[in-house]
């Protein structure tokens, strides 16, 4: 059985349907991790997939599509596996014209769980468009990645132009100030993962602020995380020439709230 399975429209998707959108870049999507056939957060998937989809198309699919979707593309691999889901527009780029409903894609592959760090990020001046749409075709995202491994670093974070710290390439952010998480306060996507702890952290009676973190804030907290799709949390020893101290127990705590979510099958 392999971990590789691409479906789309809920069907086994061959050269036809595949070839349109081997160039496509209008388009948004969402990833998870895929144990025994369950996913965390699939209520916060299913909602990234219809607000992108509004705002990018007009009108969403339904959730019990997308479910219908994913649970073919899982029955067709292995139990762990990761999934991404992607939907587009017929109409592609470059052009006014709507042609309807969009097309979901679901592909798999190998389940994966990210770097153990801790990691160094460099600050790049950046700021995405669109930001609170995961959506496809950011080259900027691993230009910045290439450029910060050939100076060293390890992955980058982005700097808006108020100076503020908003997310990484791949990755949002979280501190911890030595009583509380700290979320940045910036215009920037707001991952699922983060979803998850989020609410989880708030049932544990672990207090969250979200403030504006600059670079110049950065010594007076007393950690730092990268989280995504495949992990709740990344120890970040360093971003830019600021260096950040351990926090073992903000990793433990994140990766506890984290395990507290129940997976569901879609």
């Amino acid at each position: 059985m392999s971990f590789f399975t691409v479906q789309h429209n809920g069907r086994v998707a061959g050269a036809e349907e595949l070839a349109p959108l081997a160039f496509a870049g209008y388009a948004h999507f969402t990833a998870a991790q895929v144990r025994g056939g369950r996913l965390r957060g699939l209520d916060l998937h299913l909602e990234r997939l219809r607000t992108a989809s509004v705002r990018l198309f007009g009108e969403a699919l339904p959730d019990e599509q997308v479910r219908s979707a994913l649970r073919a593309a899982l029955a067709a691999g292995p139990a762990d596996v990761s999934v991404t889901v992607t939907v587009s527009s017929r109409a592609g780029e470059f052009t006014a014209e709507r042609t309807g409903a969009p097309d979901l894609l679901v592909r798999t592959g190998p389940p994966a769980s990210g770097p153990a760090g801790p990691l160094a990020l460099a600050a790049v001046p950046y700021e995405r468009t669109l930001p609170t749409v995961k959506h496809v075709g950011e080259v900027a995202k691993t230009y910045f990645l290439r450029q910060a491994v050939a100076d060293g670093f390890d992955d980058a974070a982005f700097v808006d132009a108020r100076g503020r710290l908003s997310e990484a390439t791949i990755w949002n952010l979280a501190f911890w100030d030595g009583t509380g998480v700290v979320w940045p306060r910036a215009d920037m996507l707001a991952g699922t993962t983060m979803g998850i702890l989020r609410r989880r952290l708030d049932a544990m009676g672990v207090p969250q602020r979200d403030r504006e973190v600059r670079l110049a804030d950065l010594p007076a907290l007393s950690g730092a995380v990268v989280m995504n799709s495949w992990t709740p949390g990344v120890p970040v020893h360093r971003v830019g020439t600021v260096s950040l101290p351990d926090a073992p127990g903000f990793l433990r705590l994140l990766h506890e709230a984290y395990a507290a979510e129940p997976p569901t099958a879609p």
